[in-house]
């Protein structure tokens, strides 16, 4: 039965049976300071999240502040580690719950992906392949290093450094990251197929979506797929990803799923969902877009607990 929670997916997924899930599917926080709920290390700077005046006058749709690249100080450096044992304390349920041979599709960003990536080795999980997904738009925040030296009334580095910037390029991909929990040592993938339904994708599905059924694929959002969370994500997208990995009525499981967007996609496709949101905005907003009478809400536990203190996506 399909459904819907309000909670801590740390400490529900205790709740869900051993090698139940056909499928992991979620839009991980970032850890890269993007709004509260991403805050994932020890803020000790009380500029986070403030903004600048450049962002205020730019209207950007980036009103926040997040940590610089280097830090404010010595321990901003911890951020990456922090990270890695954050998606540490929640792999090791995403390993038990998922069946022998099932996908766990992640998003992550470009900074920290590095890190999921060995949190979840570490915890047992292969690390089968990262998928690029080509957005049709995506801002660029690349300062001109020339307007600071305007601003400073530096005629001389304003010249000399025209046309040079600070930041990164425009991030117009991001990365998907492709896990699989192992199968039987000593077995084959075809048995494991046979007997737990997973391991295998389906090449024709995947062809509407990438025609040549590579690791890259590109789809576009529609006017359903914004202005309810920060990071929403397509519905076609996550089809794509659902239809790649299982079949009709088997289990999609969602750990953060903020607006419903993963559960939508697997009610429309036929598949029975699980998912868990702690923000109680968004848990409502997914449950209203499920429109469904199998919604269940759960008593938020242990409060005290860092990562139960923010909302994920």
């Amino acid at each position: 039965m399909s459904e819907i929670i309000n909670g801590d997916s740390i400490q529900y997924l205790k709740k869900v049976e051993e090698n139940s899930v056909h499928l992991i599917l979620s839009d991980i926080p970032y850890g890269i300071s993007y709004e509260d709920w991403d805050i994932l290390h020890n803020n000790s700077n009380s500029a986070l999240l403030g903004s600048s005046p450049a962002q205020e006058k730019a209207g950007s749709v980036f009103k926040k502040r997040g940590k610089p690249l280097n830090g404010w100080s010595e321990a901003d450096k911890k951020i990456p580690i922090e990270y890695y044992e954050w998606c540490k304390s929640w792999a090791n349920e995403w390993l038990r719950v998922l069946k022998p041979g099932g996908s766990a599709f992640v998003f992550a960003g470009r900074r920290m992906a590095h890190r999921c990536i060995c949190a979840l080795e570490d915890c047992g999980f292969i690390y089968k392949d990262m998928i690029s997904w080509e957005k049709e738009n995506a801002v660029h925040r690349a300062q001109r290093i020339s307007e600071v030296y305007k601003r400073r009334n530096d005629e001389e580095n304003q010249k000399k450094w025209k046309g040079w910037r600070v930041g990164n390029l425009r991030p117009t991909f991001e990365p998907i990251l492709w896990f699989m929990k192992p199968y039987k040592i000593g077995g084959t993938l075809a048995d494991n197929i046979i007997e737990n339904g997973v391991g295998a994708y389906n090449s024709e599905l995947w062809k509407k979506y990438s025609e040549q059924t590579n690791n890259m694929i590109k789809v576009f959002s529609d006017k359903n797929d914004h202005g309810l969370h920060p990071t929403q994500k397509p519905i076609d997208l996550m089809k794509a990803l659902i239809e790649l990995t299982t079949k009709e009525g088997q289990v999609v499981l969602d750990p953060f799923c903020g607006s419903g967007s993963t559960l939508l996609a697997a009610k429309e496709l036929n598949r029975e969902y699980i998912g868990i949101e702690l923000n109680k905005e968004y848990y409502n907003i997914a449950s209203e877009r499920l429109n469904c009478n199998c919604i269940q809400e759960k008593e938020i536990k242990n409060e005290n607990n860092i990562y139960n203190q923010i909302s994920f996506i």
